[in-house]
């Protein structure tokens, strides 16, 4: 496979589809208020419950692959330039479990919606960001690490940049949600409006959350230039009871 380079394009997307065309579809059947409404309110209710749920767990797939690609990406330039720092390896494969721990906490925020299983879906959006800034920041690190082995300096920058971004709205979104949620006065925080309390503080969290998930896809889309050297080819398969090898 040479055309390595289309998966996180692919991963890119998926997201942007899920995330915008979940958004219009909950407006549209009237679920959500269309002022800046949580990403996972706008998948509350069926049928964009439905599709937000599939098409997250086809896009934790492709990212979850894309994370495994850049982590032996990273191991064979460590193999072919002995030179590297050693802590590459170790920030590789820290990298790597961040990575996938973000992939699974996507899966549970697609699977398990804040009105049926609000501690597993929290669980899910803590895993989701936090994981996935802390991936960010081992990324960045590395980025400069492999340099000029692999990628270039600009994209290391943008990469820090990103990842700066998105530790402090991270902080944001904790901090103004919680908030936000003790000063609504309302019925139904899917249908939030400015009498119900807690707005602003509101608006700031769900517009923070808006902006995560855009540089999250926006940071895997960076890898494609450097996906362009890598080739994967298929696995060998054994059967146990030959020694043959398909």
């Amino acid at each position: 496979m040479s055309r390595v380079y289309l998966l996180p394009v692919a991963t890119y997307l998926i997201f942007q589809v899920t995330f915008i065309g979940t958004y219009i579809f909950a407006v549209l059947e009237g679920h959500v208020v269309p002022t800046v409404p949580y990403i996972s309110d706008a998948a509350t209710y069926s049928p964009e419950s439905c599709v937000f749920g599939q098409l997250i767990n086809i896009g934790s797939v492709l990212l979850g692959i894309t994370i495994y690609v850049r982590y032996r990406h990273v191991l064979q330039l460590y193999e072919h330039h002995p030179d590297l720092d050693a802590s590459v390896l170790r920030q590789n494969r820290l990298a790597l479990w961040f990575g996938l721990v973000s992939c699974l906490g996507i899966s549970f925020v697609g699977n398990f919606q804040e009105t049926n299983v609000r501690i597993v879906h929290f669980i899910g959006a803590f895993c989701c960001f936090g994981c996935g800034t802390l991936y960010f920041w081992m990324q960045a690190l590395i980025s400069y690490l492999i340099f000029p082995m692999s990628g270039s300096r600009i994209y290391a920058h943008l990469r820090l940049g990103m990842s700066v971004v998105c530790t402090i709205l991270f902080i944001l979104l904790a901090v103004t949600g919680v908030m936000s949620h003790i000063l609504f006065k309302g019925q139904n925080p899917r249908k939030w409006y400015p009498s119900d309390g807690g707005w602003y503080f509101h608006v700031v969290s769900t517009i923070s959350e808006w902006i995560i998930a855009t540089i999250f896809s926006f940071f895997i889309l960076s890898f494609t230039q450097e996906f362009r050297d890598v080739s994967l080819s298929h696995p060998q398969v054994a059967l146990m009871s030959y020694a043959t090898t398909i």
